[in-house]
């Protein structure tokens, strides 16, 4: 029986611990999301600086730039996927609604993948991947990607292999939770950036507004990059949160079912010594009068 309650007091430590290790995990998860969802305004408000831009300057062309191309589009995909685990089917979410893109003739969609756990499941499921990168472990590496996956996509748009650019990644929100989204962000829709009102001041531009258009359209490009990894690591990390939460409620039964067992089991060894201690004095009462 003693042997028996030290097993249980060992399970009981070591859930307590590995509780405490989720505890951990999910205090992480909470704090990367809420600096994620932060980082988040910022990046949207420049994005929304450089739309104002942007449409500015297609007011001092002659004539609107060119459109999407004719032909068979081959588009370039940016998937976001899982960098770490404990997020569930966070990756596979993402393989399953590209499913159609992914079914298609290979030569007509690239596959830029960012995440190391949905390259895992790319090489499971064997799927072609064209150019990969892991997620930053924290959000203020975002930026640096987002040149990476810019770099990237610019040379195989000059190279003539891509002409047409979506993003597709998670998105959380309170209440309905986690969302797949998928953006388009190239070829640019030029009727979508605001004109200004004819009493606005023309802006004072030091480079032609041909060559001002590419700088900004390049830079909203990468600001649009940055939203949609902000919002693939924050629900990443909402996903972890989830996780962690259902392994806590576990482990919050298991404790409590171990603990009711403890308590059974120390009961029993309770009453089992004194039940010995009770018939050794019988005994040894009734020793002296049964030697008359």
């Amino acid at each position: 029986m003693t042997e028996r309650l030290a097993d249980i007091t060992a399970r009981l430590e070591g859930i307590n611990q590995l509780g405490a290790v989720v505890n951990a995990m999910r205090g992480i998860a909470a704090a990367r999301a809420q600096q994620a969802r932060g980082q988040l305004a910022a990046v949207d408000l420049y994005a929304g600086t450089i739309a104002t831009a942007i449409g500015r300057v297609l007011d001092l062309l002659p004539s609107p730039p060119p459109g999407a191309a004719t032909h068979r589009p081959r588009t370039a995909l940016v998937a976001f996927c899982a960098e770490q685990g404990f997020a569930g089917g966070f990756s596979e979410r993402i393989f399953n609604a590209m499913s159609a893109d992914l079914a298609s003739d290979p030569g007509d969609t690239e596959l830029f993948l960012i995440g190391s756990r949905g390259a895992m499941v790319a090489a499971e499921r064997n799927i072609a991947v064209a150019w990969k990168n892991a997620m930053p472990s924290h959000s203020p590496g975002v930026p640096a990607l987002a040149d990476r996956i810019a770099e990237a996509l610019y040379a195989r748009i000059t190279a003539g292999t891509i002409d047409r650019l979506d993003v597709i990644f998670t998105n959380w929100q309170p209440g309905p939770g986690i969302a797949i989204e998928r953006r388009r962000l190239f070829p640019y829709d030029w009727s979508e950036f605001a004109r200004p009102t004819a009493d606005r001041n023309p802006p004072l531009v030091n480079l032609a507004p041909s060559a001002l258009l590419g700088e900004l359209a390049a830079a909203y490009l990468h600001a649009r990059l940055c939203n949609a990894a902000l919002h693939a690591f924050a629900a990443e990390n909402e996903a972890r949160m989830e996780v962690m939460a259902a392994a806590h409620s576990q482990i919050d039964r298991q404790l409590a079912a171990l603990q009711a067992t403890q308590r059974q089991v120390r009961q029993e060894e309770i009453t089992a010594e004194i039940i010995e201690l009770a018939s050794g004095e019988i005994a040894s009462q009734a020793g002296p009068a049964n030697s008359f």
